[in-house]
């Protein structure tokens, strides 16, 4: 069984959308069996009372325009004993890493990444670009990249 947590500040565009992608993926794949997938924010400036905002309509339309299915969700925020329970977490950009590591403590078992982790890239968020489309692309070729190592192609 592989754990996948993906990270982002509010959980409203860039982690949703990579949770969704990587349920694709591995539903294409035959693998859903073998994956537990899901997302977090690093901040709780999406909650409110408790309950977390939606996946923001922008990011749902641009997953729905791509034939990618979006679950029902709502922003989460990360805890510490999420890096027990996840064998990769996955920050969009280093301010995420630097945000994974302050809420984890020390990654002894070297579980934090970056999505683009082998372009040395970040995902840029779309909240601030309104580019979702780009969004897309760097998400779906980071996703298309992490399941390749993990399958060990």
């Amino acid at each position: 069984m592989y754990r996948i947590l993906f990270v982002c500040h509010g959980n409203i565009c860039r982690s949703p959308m990579a949770e969704m992608i990587m349920r694709h993926l591995v539903r294409e794949a035959g693998l859903e069996d073998a994956f537990v997938i899901a997302s977090v924010a690093t901040s709780s400036e999406e909650i409110w009372g408790g309950v977390g905002n939606p996946i923001y309509p922008p990011a749902k339309r641009t997953l729905s325009a791509h034939g990618i299915p979006c679950l029902p969700h709502r922003a989460t925020k990360m805890v510490a004993a999420d890096y027990e329970r996840y064998d990769f977490i996955v920050g969009m950009d280093w301010a995420n890493l630097r945000n994974i590591r302050r809420i984890v403590g020390e990654d002894r078992l070297g579980k934090v990444r970056l999505l683009l982790e082998k372009e040395e890239q970040e995902v840029a968020d779309p909240w601030y670009s309104g580019d979702f489309e780009r969004t897309f692309e760097d998400v779906m070729r980071g996703c298309k990249q992490l399941l390749a190592e993990i399958l060990g192609e």
